[in-house]
C-alpha cells in the first residue's frame, strides 16, 4: 500500500486540487480524495501516465549511426532498413535484453507508464531457431522485469519479402516463421508474459501486408481472438504501390475489406493516405498508432490528424525507431506536422480544449485501448500510471491546469518529469529512474560491443 498526494491531479472529470490517490498491493488505485490532507509521497503535478504503443527497442541502438548520405543520392527509409538489417545481425539475446531495459528506463523517465514492445528479431543470424523459439522475446520480458515498465509484448509473424511472396532476405531471415512456427513462438513468449508482473500482457502482430499472407492475414483476428492485435500499414509510397500492384488495392482499402478491423487494431503510421481512406480507416475504431519523430527520421510522410479526429478517430503515441525518446516532443511534433502541411496554428485544438490537452487526452484513451491496459485515467480500479510534472520549474512557474500542459508540450520537455509510477512501482524519483547506474552500465557495455557493426 502507498499514498501519492498532488497539490493537483487530471483527473476523468477534470482538474482537481489536494488530491489523494491510493494505491493497492497489487498496484491498482484503491481510493481517490479531493481536498485532502498531504500524506504519502507529494508531488506538485498528478497526470495519468500514457503507454508508448509502439517500440522496436533494439533499434535505440542504432541512433546517431544512419545520418551519412550513402552512395545512393536519394537516400530513403528502405537504405535506412539495409543499415538496420546489417546491424541486428550481430545482436545477441543478451544484446537485446541490455538495449530493451535501457530504452524502458529512457522511456520510463520521458513519462510513459508501459510500453507495447513490437518484437521480430526471434532467431539467431542465419534464421536458425534458438533453443527455445521464444527466447528473445523472454528476454524483452526480463527486461521489463529490471526496468519496472508495464510491458504489452507483440511477438511478430514476418514469413515473406513481399506480397508476391518471395523469400526472406539475410537480412530478414532472422525475422521469420511459418504460422505453425508462430504459433508455438507465440504461446512460449505468452508463459513468459503470465510468468512476469501481473499488469504484464500479451498480444499480437502480423507484420505488415508485405510480410504475411493474404490467407493468414484474413484470418487474424479469428486466430488470436485474445489481446490486441498491431500491424504497420500505409507508412511508404513503395509499399502502397507493392500492395496495389500485387492485391489489386491500395493497403487500407485492401485491409478495410478483409480484416475485421475494429477496436482491437492498431494500426501503425498511417501516413500515406487518402482522405476517404483515412475517414474509413477512423470510423473503424482501430487506433492510429503515431510515431512522429521516427516518421520525420525515415521521411515516412506527415499523419491526416485533423481528418482523422474530425471523423471519431483515436490515436496513440509510439517511439518507434526509438532515435529519441521523448514523450512531451512526440505530440508537439505531431501538431507542428499539420501546422506546416496546412498554414495554420492550433491544428488539433477545439473551443473546448487546449492543444495539449486534447493531444494528451486523445493520446491516453488511444493508448489504453491499443495495449489492452486498464490505464490512462486516474481513476479507482485502474492501474496506477502516474507521472508528476515539476510545477515549480521556471518552465512551468505560474501555470495551472491545460495551461502548464500546453507549456510543457510546446514549450518544455522530459526534464520536467519528476516522478513516474508503472502499476504502483515507483520508478522515477526526482527526474531518475532508480536503478539507471546499473542499467547504464550494461547498455554501454553492449554499445562497446557493438561499436563495429555498422
Amino acid at each position: 500500500m502507498q499514498t501519492i498526494w498532488a497539490e493537483t491531479a487530471l483527473l476523468p472529470s477534470g482538474w482537481a486540487e489536494n488530491v489523494r490517490i491510493d494505491v493497492d498491493a497489487a498496484g491498482r488505485i484503491s481510493a481517490i480524495e479531493t481536498n485532502a490532507v498531504a500524506a504519502g509521497v507529494r508531488v506538485p503535478m498528478a497526470l495519468p501516465a500514457p503507454v508508448n504503443v509502439h517500440s522496436h527497442a533494439f533499434q535505440r541502438a542504432m541512433a546517431g549511426l544512419t545520418e551519412q548520405r550513402g552512395p545512393d543520392p536519394s537516400d530513403s527509409f528502405w537504405t535506412w532498413r539495409q543499415l538496420m538489417f546489417r546491424f541486428l545481425d550481430r545482436l545477441t539475446p543478451e544484446h537485446i535484453e541490455a538495449i530493451t531495459a535501457f530504452v524502458q528506463m529512457e522511456m520510463l523517465e520521458a513519462g510513459y507508464g508501459a510500453s507495447v514492445e513490437f518484437h521480430y528479431l526471434h532467431h539467431q543470424p542465419g534464421g536458425v531457431h534458438y533453443d527455445d523459439i521464444a527466447q528473445t522475446s523472454q528476454r524483452i520480458v526480463s527486461a521489463a522485469d529490471l526496468s519496472g515498465m508495464g510491458l504489452c509484448l507483440l511477438p511478430v509473424h514476418y514469413q515473406y519479402g513481399g506480397c508476391d511472396r518471395r523469400a526472406l532476405t539475410a537480412g530478414q531471415i532472422r525475422f521469420g516463421n511459418g504460422m505453425d512456427d508462430f504459433l508455438r513462438l507465440h504461446e512460449s513468449a505468452a508463459t513468459a508474459v503470465r510468468e512476469a508482473s501481473a499488469d504484464a500482457a500479451i498480444g499480437v502482430a502480423p507484420h505488415s501486408l508485405r510480410a504475411v499472407g493474404q490467407d493468414d492475414l484474413k484470418a487474424y483476428a479469428n486466430t488470436f481472438s485474445n489481446g490486441p492485435i498491431h500491424m504497420h500499414l500505409a507508412e511508404q509510397r513503395a509499399e502502397v504501390d507493392e500492395v496495389q500492384q500485387h492485391w489489386g488495392a491500395r493497403p487500407v482499402d485492401w485491409a478495410l475489406d478483409h480484416m475485421q478491423l475494429d477496436a482491437r487494431w492498431c494500426l501503425i503510421h498511417c501516413t500515406q493516405m487518402t482522405p476517404d481512406e483515412t475517414v474509413a480507416l477512423a470510423r473503424s475504431g482501430a487506433v492510429a498508432g503515431l510515431c512522429p519523430i521516427t516518421e520525420s527520421s525515415l521521411g515516412d510522410g506527415i499523419f491526416d490528424g485533423v481528418r482523422w479526429l474530425e471523423h471519431g478517430g483515436s490515436f496513440a503515441i509510439g517511439s518507434d525507431s526509438n532515435i529519441r525518446i521523448a514523450l512531451a516532443e512526440e505530440l508537439r511534433t505531431l501538431d507542428y506536422s499539420q501546422r506546416l502541411r496546412d498554414g495554420t496554428r492550433a491544428a488539433l485544438a477545439t473551443p473546448q480544449k487546449s492543444t495539449g490537452r486534447r493531444l494528451f487526452d486523445e493520446m491516453l484513451a488511444g493508448g489504453a485501448q491499443a495495449a489492452g491496459r486498464d490505464a490512462g485515467r486516474i481513476a479507482v480500479g485502474a492501474w496506477a500510471d502516474i507521472l508528476a510534472l515539476d510545477t515549480t520549474s521556471e518552465h512551468l512557474w505560474g501555470r495551472a491546469g491545460d495551461t502548464a500542459l500546453d507549456a510543457w508540450i510546446f514549450a518544455g520537455d522530459d526534464s520536467l518529469v519528476r516522478d513516474v509510477w508503472s502499476a504502483g512501482r515507483h520508478m522515477v524519483r526526482d527526474g531518475k529512474h532508480i536503478a539507471r547506474d546499473g542499467i547504464v552500465a550494461a547498455y554501454k557495455r553492449t554499445i562497446d560491443a557493438l561499436k563495429d557493426a555498422l
